[in-house]
């Protein structure tokens, strides 16, 4: 077999079907978010990021880069191991108090990422508890399909966001069966909120546990900001919270929160856990300050509602079709794989805007789409440009609009 051939070949697939995928050079500058600047064709242009993940511009905060600088000065760089092996610095320690208490839970434990916790806490629960059901959104991301998938545990898939269907599924198990109900609350490319009350009920009628990512929203909502969870008054309702530090927290990492015998439990027997060097403590520092502060300043996350809401106003006056987004991501749809990359190049290229395409495998084929991620930062003068912008590449790449 020619194995060099073989990649080339299937690399030649992506380009052609349009869904390659080319990273964006970009610099980005303290205290200039959302600006950044991007080096293309041996240049440097500045651009305005509108798909950061980086939701309210807390990689940026002050608070958050002296608390990193005082941690690397006073720990060192590395963390020196495993958790296990001499690895667990005492910002770790705290950072899982706060956790646990943002939660209201016993217990947190912290993973490298978000990723990494969720494959890791499902794969454990499915290879540990005999029998275990486990009922998964449709929708769900590739990390909870990767643990459960890697966990052999009995997989049902639910249609999306359809307590009806998860009922008739867990109905069919028998009572006594171990089981356990995995869903999101924010679903970041349809931009929709799981309905987690309805999905509580169902799950304790059956006696099962429930597992819910908040990677999109921890952070984002509840007076407290802790999530969706939070919101809808059913944090004491929900077994696992899996949340990530990587997106409004503003660094890296993720975590799981629940029980103190559950927390011990994936601490003990969750591989992704016990063989992982830890995060360095000054990261673990940057997300305790970033969550100290979130939880006291509510008004950012107003600030940030208004925006997106705006944002989505204005995309409706000009007919560029979003869907009905009822959080903070507005996904904007195109509907080609090739058009969406020229749209993001057009945007780029021609007014120094960065939205990155989304394409399959990310969204099915034909749904593709421009995910536009508006902050607190991003002020009236950044939003007239976008839909100028946005104005303008339809209209050249005769881009459908709503109807």
């Amino acid at each position: 077999m020619n194995y060099e051939q073989f990649f080339a070949d299937r690399i030649s697939d992506l380009h052609r079907e349009g869904r390659y995928r080319i990273f964006a050079d970009l610099e980005r500058q303290a205290g200039a978010f959302p600006m950044a600047k991007n080096y293309r064709d041996g240049k440097v242009q500045d651009v305005t990021v509108w798909c950061s993940n980086d939701y309210l511009g807390m990689g940026q905060h002050p608070i958050v880069l002296e608390a990193m600088c005082e941690a690397v000065q006073r720990c060192g760089a590395g963390a020196g191991g495993t958790r296990n092996i001499s690895g667990t610095n005492h910002y770790h320690v705290l950072l899982e108090e706060e956790l646990a208490s943002w939660n209201r839970k016993e217990a947190a434990l912290l993973f490298n990422s978000g990723y990494v916790a969720n494959q890791t806490t499902l794969m454990t629960l499915g290879n540990q508890i005999p029998g275990l059901h486990i009922f998964s959104d449709s929708l769900n991301h590739n990390s909870m399909i990767e643990g459960i998938r890697q966990g052999k545990a009995i997989r049902h898939i639910f249609k999306h966001n359809d307590v009806k269907d998860l009922d008739r599924l867990m109905s069919a198990v028998d009572r006594d069966a171990p089981k356990l109900v995995a869903f999101e609350s924010v679903y970041s490319m349809d931009g929709d909120i799981a309905p987690l009350a309805d999905i509580c009920d169902v799950a304790e009628k059956h006696g099962a546990l429930t597992y819910c990512d908040e990677v999109h929203a921890c952070g984002m909502y509840g007076v407290k900001g802790s999530g969706v969870c939070e919101r809808d008054g059913v944090l004491d309702r929900i077994t696992i919270v899996q949340g990530t530090l990587a997106k409004a927290v503003g660094v890296v990492g993720g975590y799981i929160a629940a029980s103190r015998a559950l927390t011990d439990f994936i601490r003990s027997f969750g591989p992704g856990f016990i063989f992982s060097s830890a995060l360095p403590p000054a990261i673990a520092a940057g997300a305790l300050a970033s969550i100290r502060h979130l939880k006291e300043h509510n008004e950012i996350r107003i600030r940030h509602q208004e925006r997106a809401n705006t944002l989505k106003s204005r995309l409706a006056a000009a007919g560029i079709p979003a869907l009905p987004s009822v959080c903070h991501i507005v996904p904007v749809m195109v509907g080609d794989a090739v058009l969406c990359k020229q749209a993001s190049d057009d945007l780029m290229r021609r007014h120094n805007i960065y939205v990155q395409p989304i394409n399959y495998p990310t969204v099915p084929k034909g749904s593709e789409r421009l995910r536009i991620t508006p902050t607190p930062l991003h002020d009236d003068a950044m939003l007239e440009r976008l839909m100028v912008a946005l104005t303008d590449v339809w209209g050249r790449l005769g881009i459908r609009k709503a109807a």
